[in-house]
């Protein structure tokens, strides 16, 4: 019997079950789709994390159906989107809707900081900083609008370790998987002092939190609800693995700050693992990466790849209905879009600045500059393509400065990474080798790579990196494309926010 590594990958589209051979071969999976999000209110995203849960179970059920013997399964870790925070009682039942990282709602209503603190913020220039940091979390919005439900809340959890709880009974989560508005002390990779500062921020009591494990070491063991539930044997071993952009790192094998990581999903992220702390854009900081002691420091688009799918459902119709004939995906049609298309756009340039950013309770506004009457659908979604990588391209060079490390190549992981146009893009723009990993679902190859180290199967994570992850193809840039990126980028991209500025304070003046 050949051993397996079970990977669940529970992303903001979508929920997977992954089996990996110990060599990193993709076996079998299975995808739902996760739709059952809500908005009771403009700028919410909310979702019943009890649908997860059930989404988890049917995709592991149907492994089964399909063939693949649960009892070949070695070990198993979970790896799932970033910032998504659910509110559980004693039993780990959920007392509300979980708050996705999409929700933009805002709580202004604050006790007031000590003076100490008000006075140490405003002396480091912090102080407008702090007061969105406190109007975005969601405990505050929580505590404030809903004190009943705060109240009976015993633990507060990412999706994570919800879901590492519904498979073992246990409220453990991973050091890599905490992103969000908690008192995480993310240099120590641990829960915050308790006299360090996030305390006066947020409504945490220490109590609320769960155990933190590193990553690559046991979490807790199936149990039998949960076997019930999943099929799997009860008392197989739950490993812990990271985030989901952490997880990719480890997927596309970046054991130095010498590779840079390109995520192409509906948060598009540029990072690196890197040894050494340290902050690209204040107040985002480095957050924990998929191997025990590394960073990812990282720079993202909100709503990056999102784009694509807003692209296909108000101008690809015409992609649509091809797809439906021929039954392939919609998007190798939009790769004839950017292929028909020259470099540049014919100067259609996008800014890829959708909603809040980085903190910033203001909302920054995007922008296309340069239409003419030569510009099509194509156009504008080369423009968008173009404007994503820009945007990372940007950050991940601010990156590198900051390492003080020479990134030397590119691995790109994500849905958008299985387009040849948009590597080649993305090569171009950087002027780096570009390489494919041998699959697109690096997020659980990561997963399963932590699953392997934790079950034995190789001895630590540069052994299973070095046996689980491989390129396939690889995108060079094109020198004459790249020079033009070059003009564009440091010429017009570059400038674009600052002198759109006035025009966006002008726009939120008159239609907020």
């Amino acid at each position: 019997m050949t051993e397996t590594l079970l990977a669940i990958d529970c992303g903001s589209q979508s929920i997977r079950a992954l089996l990996f051979s110990p060599d990193g071969t993709l076996l079998s999976k299975v995808q739902k789709p996760i739709t059952d999000y809500r908005s009771d209110n403009p700028g919410w995203s909310e979702i019943d994390p009890l649908i997860l849960w059930e989404l988890l179970g049917r995709c592991c059920r149907e492994l089964w159906d399909r063939g693949a013997d649960p009892a070949a399964v070695k070990a198993m870790s979970v790896t799932t989107q970033r910032g998504t925070q659910i509110s559980v009682d004693e039993r780990g039942i959920p007392l509300r809707p979980a708050i996705t990282w999409m929700d933009e709602r805002i709580e202004d209503q604050q006790k007031p900081l000590p003076l100490l603190w008000k006075t140490i913020f405003g002396v480091a220039g912090l102080s407008r900083s702090i007061k969105s940091v406190r109007s975005e979390c969601e405990v505050n919005w929580i505590a404030v609008n809903q004190p009943g439900i705060w109240k009976k809340t015993y633990k507060f959890l990412q999706v994570s370790g919800y879901l590492n709880f519904k498979l073992t009974d246990l409220f453990r989560d991973s050091t890599g998987a905490q992103v969000g508005y908690i008192p995480y002390d993310y240099k120590k990779q641990q829960w915050a002092s308790d006299n360090h500062f996030l305390w006066k921020l947020f409504a945490f009591k220490r109590s609320h939190l769960p155990e933190l494990i590193e990553p690559g070491n046991p979490i807790g063991y199936v149990s039998e609800e949960a076997a019930q539930h999943t099929g799997l044997p009860e008392g197989l071993p739950v490993i812990s693995a990271a985030a989901d952009k952490a997880c990719e790192a480890v997927g596309c094998g970046a054991v130095d700050a010498s590779v840079g990581c390109l995520s192409y999903g509906t948060r598009a992220t540029a990072t690196i693992h890197s040894r050494k702390y340290f902050e690209v854009e204040r107040p985002l900081p480095a957050y924990a990466g998929g191997m025990p002691r590394m960073f990812t420091p990282e720079t993202s688009v909100i709503l990056g790849y999102w784009m694509v799918n807003w692209f296909k459902e108000e101008f690809g119709h015409p992609e649509q209905e091809k797809a439906k004939e021929i039954g392939s995906p919609v998007e190798v049609f939009f790769d004839d879009l950017l292929n028909s298309t020259p470099p540049g756009s014919h100067g259609l340039t996008l800014l890829p600045k959708w909603g809040r950013d980085n903190g910033r309770s203001t909302p920054v506004k995007g922008a296309i500059i340069g239409f003419g009457d030569v510009h099509t659908r194509g156009h504008i979604y080369r423009a968008i393509i173009e404007g994503i990588t820009l945007e990372l391209h940007r950050g991940l060079k601010r990156i590198e400065r900051k390492s003080g490390e020479k990134i030397n190549v590119l691995r790109v992981s994500g849905g958008g990474s299985q387009s040849d146009a948009i590597m080649q893009i993305t090569a171009d723009i950087f002027g780096l080798p570009t390489e494919r990993p041998h699959t697109f679902e690096t997020a659980g190859l990561g997963a399963a790579i932590a699953a392997s180290v934790g079950a034995g199967v190789h001895p630590d994570f540069t052994q299973a990196m070095k046996a689980m992850t491989r390129q396939n193809e690889v995108f060079q840039p094109d020198p004459k494309t790249v020079q033009l990126y070059k003009k564009l980028f440091e010429d017009v991209y570059l400038p674009m926010p600052r002198r759109l500025a006035p025009l966006n304070k002008a726009l939120r003046k008159i239609v907020g």
